[in-house]
């Protein structure tokens, strides 16, 4: 492809618009890994024989030198699109309501300016379209192929609404949080609510369940430790004049040190059990440990911002997030750092309403391609 600067940023745009218009959900994202695959085909960027349902890898670069990664994700939400936009999704009730469209019309960028310089590589450069971020599985899928055994470092983007449109936002260790998800059901017994005494109240039981869930934060952990549990549903009963016999709740309990996260666990636990006796009831308690905290390594954060400003963009060091992001499993195994692309949008992360600043496309693409040109550079050096 033979384009100018903005035909090229055109080209981007009009491909992250087709990817929005047909969002599919974690693990079903076929027709989307196949118009990925289109592209990177037209561009003749090679895509590795890997065992994945859904999402691929493109490579870039002699097959024989030094790996650096680039990922990003691609699946969508469940969520019935509001944004005022002409290409809005033609899928009722799915939604690219976190950007990942835009995450891959920009891996896709850098995968073909790459392309374009590839005899002056000296190394290799594999993009990874990781399908299943949402649910917290897709990296893992990714690893168990061994695509980043041989890796010496891998980077990864998110947009990020609330930066300004331009700016690249990283940190060195902790940036975003280890998610974790509970569901608890108390088993009680029910009665007429005229004779609460021939009950065993689960409603009661519950609600100083909830109360005492909230202490983990405010009294068994370091105010060092940043940490949340939230109880986001309780569901109980059925009329006003009966005491029912099941409550159930769920939440989520964010983390971004791997001992405060163990130790909130425990402590429920203990609250569970303590319950449990103390009632004399029954009451189960489902613990879903999902993806772990981002850790950035430190090298590879400072050069993330440095090479920020040497793409033209603006340099951040921002503040850790309690969202969750699989990404957190790559650095468990290679170094690396994953960055914030700032769109200085209205709408946050999976809101209805969510919209892209298509302008932001074209440079992040462009430093995706510098980032990894400079990592097999410095990497080479020593």
């Amino acid at each position: 492809m033979s384009l100018n600067t903005e035909e090229f940023a055109a080209y981007l745009t009009d491909f992250r618009h087709e990817l929005h218009r047909f969002p599919e959900l974690s693990t079903q994202e076929v027709e989307t890994t196949r118009r990925i695959r289109q592209q990177l085909d037209h561009h003749q960027i090679r895509i590795l024989d890997l065992p994945l349902n859904t999402g691929l890898v493109a490579e870039v670069g002699p097959v024989d030198g030094p790996l650096f990664v680039i990922r990003s994700d691609i699946d969508a939400l469940p969520i019935e699109e509001q944004a005022d936009v002409s290409f809005r999704s033609e899928h009722p009730g799915i939604m690219h309501a976190c950007g990942h469209d835009f995450h891959s019309a920009a891996a896709l960028g850098a995968a073909i300016l790459l392309k374009q310089q590839e005899a002056q590589l000296v190394g290799r450069v594999r993009i990874l379209f990781q399908a299943a971020e949402e649910v917290g599985v897709g990296a893992q899928d990714i690893l168990a192929t061994g695509a980043l055994d041989d890796a010496f470092a891998i980077v990864g983007i998110h947009n990020d609404p609330s930066l300004p449109a331009g700016t690249i936002g990283c940190k060195a260790g902790p940036l975003t949080a280890a998610v974790d998800r509970f569901a608890i059901s108390v088993q009680g017994i029910g009665s007429h609510a005229a004779k609460p005494e021939q009950s065993v109240d689960p409603i009661v039981i519950a609600s100083q369940l909830v109360s005492s869930l909230q202490t983990i934060i405010s009294r068994n952990t370091s105010s060092a430790d940043n940490a949340v549990v939230s109880i986001t549903q309780f569901h109980s009963g059925s009329a006003w004049n009966i005491i029912p016999d099941k409550a159930w709740l769920e939440g989520t309990v964010r983390s971004f040190s791997a001992q405060a996260r163990q130790a909130i666990e425990q402590r429920f636990q203990q609250i569970i059990v303590g319950f449990s006796a103390a009632f004399d009831i029954k009451i189960d308690l489902d613990w879903q440990a999902g993806p772990p905290s981002v850790v950035n390594d430190s090298h590879w954060a400072v050069f993330a911002l440095e090479q920020a400003t040497k793409s033209g963009l603006i340099a951040k060091e921002v503040d850790a997030s309690p969202i969750g992001e699989d990404f957190a499993y790559y650095l468990q195994r290679t170094p690396g750092a994953f960055m914030m692309i700032g769109t200085g949008e209205q709408h946050p992360l999976h809101h209805p309403a969510f919209k892209i600043n298509d302008q932001v496309l074209l440079p992040t693409a462009q430093y995706l391609a510098d980032f990894a040109i400079a990592g097999l550079t410095s990497h080479r050096a020593g």
